[in-house]
């Protein structure tokens, strides 16, 4: 399935992200485009995860924003240590549904009602290493670019189609 698709459903979605999962990724977007973070959805990481949210600020801090839609959600991950790698801040986000005491407390945490989004717990800051941030700031551009490319060729093809 490709990543950017020219129906009118939300872009970088794969069939693994529920509706309610889709409503925290919004109003999380919205609260970050708002402290000036450059967003990425669904971005595969050197190690083979993908980070439901990348986020590189102004500073080139790099975040990674994992969204849980459910308590079985959180349950069934083992894979979030993993994530601490790859950025100088992680964060748990969910909505107001799921009690935010279930996450782990050495994470930043955002709630999201799927119209906006409030960070209710900082993360601590784990500076990653230069080379590292060089590599994933690198990923970041070039699938930034790709998916910019891949959006503009289809809206190119659906003109020429009208």
């Amino acid at each position: 399935m490709p990543i950017v698709s020219p129906h009118p459903e939300p872009t970088l979605v794969d069939g693994r992200q529920s509706e309610r999962a889709m409503l925290v990724r919004r109003g999380v977007q919205r609260l970050l485009r708002h402290h000036r973070h450059a967003i990425l959805p669904e971005l595969s990481l050197a190690s083979g995860r993908r980070a439901d949210l990348i986020t590189l600020s102004e500073k080139g801090e790099i975040w990674i924003i994992e969204i849980k839609s459910s308590i079985e959600d959180l349950k069934a991950d083992n894979k979030w240590p993993d994530y601490r790698q790859h950025c100088d801040r992680l964060f748990f986000a969910t909505h107001p549904g799921v009690p935010v005491d279930i996450f782990p407390q050495d994470c930043g945490m955002m709630l999201s009602d799927g119209y906006d989004g409030e960070i209710i717990r900082e993360a601590p800051e784990h500076k990653l290493a230069a080379a590292t941030r060089k590599a994933l700031t690198l990923r970041f551009a070039r699938a930034s670019a790709d998916r910019l490319l891949a959006a503009e060729q289809i809206a190119y093809a659906n003109e020429t189609q009208s």
